[in-house]
C-alpha cells in the first residue's frame, strides 16, 4: 500500500508520531487499558483512535469527568507510559511512512508534531533507530494548545524556519488532519492498523487469484 502524496513543492515534512512514523497506537491502547482497569474506568478503542493526538494528561481529566472519577493525573500518566515503555521491544514502523521518511531525508527538514510527551516521543524514536532523522520534536507542554489547534503544527514550522504552507503533514487522526488545515498546511492521511491490515489482506487474496 503506498502513501498518495498532495501535488506540490513542500520544503518541509512534519510528522504526528503515534499511529503516524510509529505503528504504536495499539500498544498504548493495551497500556491504558491496564492502568486504567485498576479503577473500573471504561476506555472504549474506538473512543481511543478517536481521541488520537490529544495529550494524555487531557485524556485522564477527560474520563475522569466523563466517568466521576477522581484518578490522580500525574500518576495516571506515569504508570500508562512504564506500561507503554515496557512494550516498546515489540514496536515497528508504519512502513508506508518510513517510505517517505527514507526517501527525502536529507533533502527536507523535518519535524515531529505530537501530542505524547517529550519523553514517550524520544523512546519510540529510539527504538526504530530513526530520532536522528528529525531537526525538532513538538511535544506535550511545548504548546498551549493542543490539536485540532493549529499551534502545535505552526510552532514546528517556524523552528524549521519554513512557510505553514511550504509544509506537508503526515497525520493518522482527523483531529491531527483538522489541525493541519487550520494551520494552513496540506497532509496526508495515515490509514489506521486496521485499515493497513484489510489492504494487505485484499492485496494478498488478488495476487493468489
Amino acid at each position: 500500500m503506498k502513501l498518495k502524496l498532495p501535488e506540490g513543492d513542500f520544503k518541509a515534512y512534519l510528522f504526528d508520531c503515534d499511529g503516524t512514523i510509529a505503528d504504536s497506537m495499539p500498544l498504548h491502547y493495551i497500556a491504558w487499558k491496564s492502568v486504567l482497569s485498576e479503577w473500573n474506568c471504561e476506555f472504549a478503542e474506538e473512543l481511543f483512535y478517536q481521541w488520537g493526538g490529544m495529550p494524555v494528561v487531557e485524556i485522564i481529566s477527560t474520563l475522569n469527568q466523563r466517568h466521576g472519577l477522581s484518578m490522580p493525573v500525574r500518576d495516571i500518566q506515569k504508570r500508562k507510559e512504564e506500561l507503554f515503555y515496557a512494550n516498546l521491544p515489540l514496536l515497528k514502523a508504519v512502513p508506508e511512512v518510513l517510505e517517505h521518511i527514507e526517501a527525502r531525508h536529507g533533502d527536507l527538514p523535518f519535524a515531529v508534531v505530537s501530542g505524547s510527551t517529550r519523553d514517550s516521543v524520544q523512546a519510540s524514536l529510539r527504538a526504530l533507530h530513526l530520532l536522528d532523522r528529525f531537526q525538532t520534536l513538538v511535544c506535550a507542554g511545548d504548546y498551549a494548545r493542543s490539536k485540532p489547534h493549529p499551534e502545535p503544527f505552526l510552532m514546528a514550522a517556524e523552528r524549521l524556519g519554513v512557510a505553514p504552507e511550504q509544509c506537508l503533514v503526515f497525520e493518522d487522526t482527523q483531529m491531527g488532519i483538522d489541525a493541519a488545515t487550520a494551520a494552513g498546511m496540506a497532509s496526508v492521511r495515515v490509514p489506521a492498523p486496521w485499515e493497513r491490515a484489510s489492504n494487505e489482506l485484499a492485496t494478498a487474496t488478488v495476487g493468489n487469484g
